[in-house]
């Protein structure tokens, strides 16, 4: 698992408005949309970047933006406004399929986007904890339920802190962060980033601080997918969002680590093939979906130079076959 590239600290500002990949992601599914009554879904609506320009290109579609955020879901909402009722915003996790289609009055659908990861947006608020290079409040909710990053911190066990710091960041040194986190919180419970920050920094040997970036992004990264079930509910979407297309319907998928991906890969490779053996009087049936694009597409050095968030996205997608 490689580590988030979303860190306010290591990105420009300016950079962190720009919609990841958003020429490539409108490219593959406009095809889709080309047609009267055709609805997209941005799973991952954030600031609306994605959303509007499908939108402006795809003038006989819908699109239904969905986000847990209600500051992401208002602001967006403001600055699409002037698309009137060809944009809706759900309030709901992208997982929550269903919900989503009874909003948007479908049982199918013709696109499908899930940008994932952290929006610039949360990352650039410190009331909403996602900062190691600011003292913040230690939440990391995209929504405003749940735990946050302090209860996990002051709660979880030795053990779970390991398993969560290994499955979601791949983190080294899970074992020795843990224990300092445990005695650290006997003396007084985690409020806010700044003291794990330090925590972390002493945890970690002096010799590995020196490479690979900052010594608290990979348990940063760990805790915000914690806290957001991240990993478990893009397991749950994927599958739901996939048997929603409708015939010619397009999913496009950025990732930002390789747990993520290997989801991704994982749920394609699904849909995509045909487990027949060999030697059948008759050829099996293709695949009811088609890869799109070969492999994990990345970002070129131009968009990286332009959004340094985009330095570790890998692109799938795939279609829906029409027969």
């Amino acid at each position: 698992m490689t580590d988030d590239p979303e860190s306010p600290d290591e990105v420009a500002g300016s950079a962190s408005h720009v919609p990841v990949m958003l020429d490539r992601c409108v490219d593959l599914l406009l095809p889709a949309l080309q047609h009267e009554g055709a609805v997209a879904v941005d799973g991952t609506l954030g600031l609306g970047g994605h959303t509007d320009a499908l939108l402006r290109r795809a003038p006989l579609a819908r699109v239904v933006g969905v986000d847990r955020d209600p500051v992401a879901l208002a602001e967006a909402g403001r600055r699409l406004a002037g698309h009137g009722d060809r944009f809706l915003a759900v309030g709901a996790v992208h997982d929550d399929v269903d919900d989503v289609l009874a909003a948007a009055g479908t049982d199918q659908v013709d696109g499908v986007l899930l940008d994932l990861g952290v929006s610039s947006m949360q990352l650039d608020v410190d009331e909403r904890g996602f900062s190691y290079s600011r003292d913040t409040p230690l939440d990391m909710r995209m929504g405003d339920e749940g735990m946050t990053a302090a209860d996990v911190l002051n709660t979880y066990d030795p053990r779970a802190l390991v398993r969560l710091m290994r499955s979601h960041s791949d983190e080294k040194f899970a074992d020795r962060i843990a224990r300092a986190v445990v005695a650290a919180r006997a003396v007084e419970p985690f409020t806010t980033s700044g003291r794990l920050v330090e925590l972390v920094y002493d945890a970690v040997p002096a010799a590995a601080r020196r490479t690979g970036g900052h010594p608290a992004k990979r348990l940063f990264q760990a805790l915000r997918i914690e806290v957001n079930d991240e990993i478990a509910g893009l397991a749950r979407a994927l599958p739901a969002w996939l048997e929603a297309l409708a015939p010619g319907g397009v999913m496009v998928v950025l990732s930002y680590h390789s747990g993520e991906d290997r989801l991704v890969k994982r749920a394609f490779a699904a849909v995509t093939t045909v487990d027949a053996p060999h030697g059948l009087p008759v050829e099996p049936a293709p695949a009811p979906y088609e890869l799109l694009v070969r492999g994990a597409v990345k970002a070129t050095p131009e968009e990286i130079d332009e959004n340094p968030r985009a330095a570790s996205v890998r692109l799938r997608a795939v279609r829906r076959r029409s027969a």
